[in-house]
C-alpha cells in the first residue's frame, strides 16, 4: 500500500477548518500537522487551496444485491459512492430474498467483501413473523449496523405492523432499530379516496396520499414504544414538519436514545417539482410541500436532525416511465449527495463544517462506528479531498450508477443539467486512493464496518 503525504490542505473537521500536512500510512491517519519527516516511498499530493473531509458515512441505502441486480449491484453502486465522497454505507435488507436471518445476511457481507470499493455494513430486517430471527442479531451487535423495521408499506413482505410483534422488537433489541415510518392504515385510506375520484392519478398526488399525517403517526408511535422500552430509535428520512417536534437538540448526540435522519432529496426538492421530475422523484415517503423542505432545514441545523443521508434506491428507466401507480418509488443519489451539500454550501445555506458533521462525524457517533467519520491520528484513512471551484453537470457520461440515471439531468425540462460547483477529486479508503482526478485504483475493496458496542 502507497505512502500519502496531503501537503497544505484545508482540514474540515470537528468544527474547525484549519490548514496543515496529513500523513497517511498503512490504512491510517498517521500524523496531522506539524512537522512530518517521511522515509522511503511516499507520494504527494498538494492540497493548497482544496479540503479534506472525512469520507462521508451513508445510513442509507439500497444497493439492490441479491435478486434485483438489473437495477444495481454492490460494486456499480459502491463505485458510484466513492466517486461522490461516500466512504462507507449501510444498506437496507429489501433485496430478493431479503435478508430475514444471519444466514441471508452474511451471504451479502461475503459479496461486498468480494466487490464493494467502499467500507460496508448491512441492516437485518424483520416482518410480522420473523422477529426472534431478527433478534439473533444481538449476539453480533458490534459487527452489524441495526434492525431495520418498515412500519410503512414497502417493497416484498417487510411490513412490520403487528403490534405485538413491534413490542417483542422495540423491547428485546440491544442495538438500534431503524425504521421507516408511514402509517399503513392511512395510506390505504388516502389511495382509496383518490382512486374513487375517477381521474387519472399522477406523480402530483404521491404527497397527498403518502401525507404528512401518515408520517407522523407512524413516527409518533415508534417514539412511544422506544421511550417505553428505552429502545435506541434512528427514524430514517423524516419528511413533514410536523414530525420535528418528536425530535430534541437538549441533549448532544451520544446521549440521544431517539435520533433522526433527513435524506437530500427532502433538502434539495419540493412537490413543486412533479411538473418536471415525475415519477423520477417519486419516493416514500413522498417529497412534500416546500413549508415542510424549510422546516427540515431548520431542524438540521438546530440540531433536532441528526444526520444525512440519501436512501439511494436505484430504479431502471423503464420502470421509472411507468404510469404512477406502476411506477416504483426511488431515486438514485449517493454519487451527488455529498456535492449536492457542498453546492448548498456555496449558497450560504449551511457550513462546510456542518456538512461534515452531519455526513460523518454524527453518523458515526451515532451508530457507535469503530475509528472512522472524523480526521483523527490513528483512525482509518477514509478521507476525500474537495475542490470548491471546479463546477460540474450531470451528465449521462458521468453517472456511474448502474441505472443510468438521475433527476439531476434535466432540472428545468428542457435538457438542462444541474450543475454542481465543487467536484470531489480525491477518494481514499482505509488509505488507498481508489479514486483520484478520475483515475480509479480498484485492487484492494472497502473492508466491514465494526462497532464499539
Amino acid at each position: 500500500m502507497q505512502t500519502f503525504l496531503i501537503r497544505n490542505i484545508n482540514i474540515v473537521n470537528e468544527g474547525k477548518t484549519a490548514t496543515a500536512d496529513v500523513l497517511i500510512r498503512d490504512e491510517k491517519i498517521e500524523k496531522i500537522g506539524g512537522t512530518i519527516a517521511v522515509g522511503g516511498s511516499v507520494t504527494e499530493i498538494n492540497g493548497e487551496g482544496k479540503y479534506l473531509l472525512p469520507g462521508a458515512i451513508d445510513d442509507q441505502v439500497h444497493f439492490r444485491e441479491p435478486g434485483l441486480t438489473h437495477k444495481a449491484t454492490i460494486y456499480t453502486e459502491s463505485k458510484a459512492a466513492v466517486a461522490g465522497g461516500v466512504t462507507s454505507f449501510m444498506e437496507m435488507p429489501n433485496t430478493v430474498p431479503p435478508a430475514f436471518t444471519l444466514e441471508l445476511l452474511e451471504e451479502k457481507y461475503e459479496t461486498a467483501r468480494k466487490t464493494s470499493l467502499a467500507n460496508y455494513s448491512f441492516f437485518i430486517g424483520t416482518n410480522n413473523q420473523n422477529a426472534a430471527d431478527a433478534l439473533t442479531a444481538n449476539a453480533h451487535k458490534d459487527r452489524i449496523c441495526g434492525i431495520k423495521a418498515f412500519m410503512g408499506s414497502s417493497t416484498g413482505n417487510l411490513l412490520v405492523d403487528n403490534p405485538l410483534v413491534l413490542e417483542k422488537l422495540f423491547a428485546e433489541s440491544e442495538m438500534l432499530i431503524a425504521t421507516h415510518c408511514e402509517d399503513e392504515r392511512i395510506i390505504k385510506a388516502n389511495m382509496q379516496a383518490a382512486l374513487e375520484s375517477g381521474r387519472a392519478l399522477t406523480t402530483a398526488d404521491h404527497p397527498v396520499i403518502r401525507n404528512e399525517e401518515a408520517c407522523f403517526e407512524s413516527s409518533f408511535y415508534a417514539v412511544q414504544l422506544a421511550k417505553k422500552h428505552g429502545s435506541r430509535l434512528h427514524i430514517l428520512h423524516i419528511s413533514t414538519e410536523k414530525e420535528l417536534q418528536l425530535f430534541t437538540n437538549m441533549l448532544p448526540l451520544k446521549d440521544k436514545r431517539i435520533t433522526a435522519e433527513v435524506c437530500v432529496h427532502h433538502l434539495h426538492f419540493t412537490a413543486d417539482d412533479y411538473p418536471v421530475q415525475g415519477n423520477l422523484i417519486k419516493c416514500n415517503p413522498a417529497i412534500k410541500a416546500s413549508h415542510n423542505r424549510e422546516a427540515l432545514w431548520k431542524a438540521l441545523l438546530d440540531d433536532r436532525l441528526d444526520v444525512i443521508a440519501t436512501d439511494h434506491a436505484p430504479h431502471t428507466l423503464a420502470e421509472k416511465q411507468e404510469s404512477y401507480l406502476k411506477a416504483h418509488a426511488g431515486v438514485p443519489l449517493v454519487q451527488h449527495s455529498l456535492s449536492l451539500m457542498l453546492y448548498y454550501v456555496k449558497q450560504g445555506k449551511i457550513s462546510l463544517e456542518k456538512v461534515v458533521e452531519k455526513m460523518s462525524h454524527a453518523v458515526a457517533d451515532c451508530f457507535q462506528v469503530k475509528n472512522r467519520g472524523y480526521i483523527r491520528e490513528g483512525y482509518q484513512a477514509d478521507l476525500v479531498i474537495a475542490d470548491m471551484n471546479a463546477p460540474f453537470a450531470v451528465t449521462k457520461e458521468n453517472i456511474l450508477y448502474k441505472c443510468g440515471w438521475s433527476p439531476f439531468e434535466n432540472v428545468d425540462g428542457q435538457g438542462t443539467p444541474f450543475e454542481f460547483p465543487a467536484s470531489i477529486t480525491h477518494t481514499f479508503i482505509n488509505g488507498n486512493l481508489v479514486y483520484g482526478n478520475g483515475q480509479w485504483n480498484e485492487s484492494l475493496k472497502g473492508q466491514r464496518l465494526l462497532f464499539d458496542r
